[in-house]
């Protein structure tokens, strides 16, 4: 399979596409769990935290700090107010480590971005906390690459849409890259766009979907970022 030359515009999603991210939440979450095994047992802290995490999405959105609150209300809720501030005070020092973790870029995202970049134009779509998002692109040393930043608070086709009518783009001049097919796939293919599935070893749970064979001339599964240089103009 090549893409079409009428291709002018990549998207790359940015958490566990062009950096390492979930693998950070899974490390807190265990560390969360452990503070509160002394309250509840841990299975029900990781139900409940998920159930949280759900029912605060529509108020806080994708990203760290969210995910912060969303600890607190749950260690709250699992020991019945019981938790000490002490805890509390532990659950945000958490969520500010979360933040601040180094950015880990995956293998071959810089050679890949100089490649494409030469005949392409190249886009940032990731979904998140504003400026937790804008943080981690100026730290990972990749914001030279795009020509366009993208966050936006989910990835429905809709949100797809006004992306496209902003930089006056037609569905069948544009590819999304991602770890998502939820998010990052799925949704561009019901336009009539391209989508490249790049799965990485972990996801979040509300992020999976069932892994279907996705019927469609306009969609591509690689085992890496550095195949992407196979299937275009490079």
């Amino acid at each position: 399979m090549q893409f079409p030359k009428k291709i002018t515009t990549i998207a790359f999603d940015a958490d566990d596409t062009l950096w390492v991210n979930e693998p950070f939440f899974q490390d807190v979450e265990k560390q969360f769990n452990a503070l509160l095994a002394q309250y509840v047992p841990v299975a029900e802290i990781a139900t409940k935290l998920y159930a949280v995490e759900k029912r605060n999405l529509a108020l806080y959105g994708y990203g760290a700090k969210g995910f912060m609150l969303s600890m607190i209300e749950t260690a709250i809720e699992v020991t019945n107010g019981l938790i000490s501030t002490e805890d509390i005070q532990k659950i945000i020092t958490l969520g500010k480590e979360m933040i601040t973790y180094p950015i880990e870029i995956l293998p071959d995202v810089p050679r890949v971005l100089e490649r494409l970049a030469a005949n392409y134009t190249l886009m940032v779509l990731t979904k998140g906390d504003l400026l937790d998002q804008q943080r981690k692109l100026a730290r990972s040393g990749l914001r030279h690459f795009f020509d366009h930043v993208e966050i936006v608070s989910d990835k429905q086709p809709q949100d797809y849409q006004e992306i496209l009518a902003r930089y006056s783009l037609q569905s069948e001049e544009f590819v999304m890259i991602g770890n998502s097919l939820r998010s990052d796939v799925l949704p561009v293919l019901e336009l009539g766009a391209y989508g490249i599935h790049i799965p990485f070893h972990t996801t979040w749970v509300h992020e999976q979907v069932a892994d279907e064979n996705v019927e469609s001339e306009r969609f591509l599964r690689l085992a890496r970022v550095s195949q992407v240089m196979d299937y275009f103009n490079v």
